[in-house]
């Protein structure tokens, strides 16, 4: 029994130590491989994303309160915080080999103060975002007068005397549906009512006595019925917040150095660079120019290797008109590329 554990344990660490047959190195044995490293703009755009109900009375409001009020729905999206983060990536188009010798400890050293990257890369964690669903609008049990009211009809009879036929008035009363202004106009005078009610309890004009948490209360109430009533007239706003996290890498290919950071739609939020229904956000990289180095410059002999002397940019996100945020960083594949002497 014994025996049988040692050699399953055997076999175990054999397993742990052996290298997975699916991995097949990719550089020579004896060399060393490195990247460049290049940098990479990460943008952290939070939204906020307004639905906006009109009220059924909103073209009553200035007629029964004095007030301007929405009269259509509306959605739209505004953003609330940016921020911008510069990570150091390995460019994977700029890889070099190098031989090991005297000279790579100081490869080494130069590589851990960020000039150069020899590992694959810095990533950040992945981020999820979920657009909310838009939910309906609901204005049940918000107004508590009754949607009917009494009228008052005059009908018509024929009567005949002894020589024709007379009409006589005969009074009815049917119950009809209030008109839109009627209700409208009974919710005003319902505001109108509780505002007064509440001067009458902060002043004392009334026959109840409120003091301490119960006038607390009783004002809290009416201040809760006021707002439903107001609603009705000036509509209500729903909140939802989106969260979205988009990359720039700068190149120097592009002259204009001007690239589209994300898009802003009121029907969708944030959204895609390459999506056109929203406006652009505009990130601009500005690079201040590189001098020249002092000294006198001599042709490496032996083995060398390349690194990158990074641009230092001013960053500006705009929506194309307004600043957004400005800071200065430092961008690797803006700048310039130089040699290390490795020795022979």
């Amino acid at each position: 029994m014994n025996n049988t554990k040692a050699i399953l344990a055997s076999l175990c660490l054999c397993c742990m130590m052996a290298p997975s047959r699916n991995l097949v190195a990719q550089d020579l044995a004896g060399s060393v491989s490195y990247a460049l490293p290049q940098t990479t703009i990460v943008l952290e755009v939070e939204a906020e994303h307004e639905y906006f109900y009109a009220g059924p009375y909103a073209r009553f409001a200035k007629k029964y309160l004095g007030v301007d009020a929405e009269v259509e729905d509306r959605t739209t999206c505004r953003l609330t915080c940016v921020k911008m983060t510069p990570t150091v990536e390995a460019d994977q188009g700029a890889r070099y080999y190098v031989n090991a010798g005297k000279g790579v400890p100081t490869f080494l050293s130069l590589s851990s103060q960020g000039l150069i990257a020899v590992s694959d890369g810095n990533f950040g964690e992945a981020s999820l975002w979920r657009f909310p669903s838009q939910a309906g609008s609901d204005f049940a049990g918000k107004g508590l007068n009754s949607n009917l009211t009494s009228e008052a009809a005059t009908l018509y009879r024929g009567v005949r005397d002894d020589a024709s036929f007379n009409k006589v008035g005969v009074q009815q009363n049917m119950v009809v549906q209030k008109s839109l202004e009627q209700r409208a106009q009974e919710a005003a005078a319902t505001i109108f009512d509780l505002r007064k009610k509440r001067i009458q309890i902060v002043t004392g004009d009334t026959d109840a006595t409120y003091s301490g948490e119960a006038m607390g209360s009783a004002l809290s109430e009416i201040a809760a019925l006021e707002k439903e009533y107001m609603s009705m007239f000036v509509g209500y706003s729903e909140f939802r917040t989106q969260t979205m996290k988009c990359d720039v890498v700068p190149s120097k290919d592009n002259k204009s150095q001007k690239y589209i950071a994300f898009r802003l739609s009121d029907a969708d939020g944030v959204v895609a660079a390459d999506n056109v229904s929203g406006s652009p956000y505009i990130l601009e990289l500005e690079p201040q120019p590189i001098g020249e180095a002092a000294g006198r410059a001599a042709v490496a002999k032996g083995e060398y290797a390349v690194y990158r002397v990074p641009a230092i940019c001013s960053v500006r996100l705009t929506d194309g008109v307004n600043p957004i945020l400005q800071d200065r960083i430092a961008v690797y594949q803006l700048g310039v590329e130089c040699y290390l002497p490795l020795g022979k």
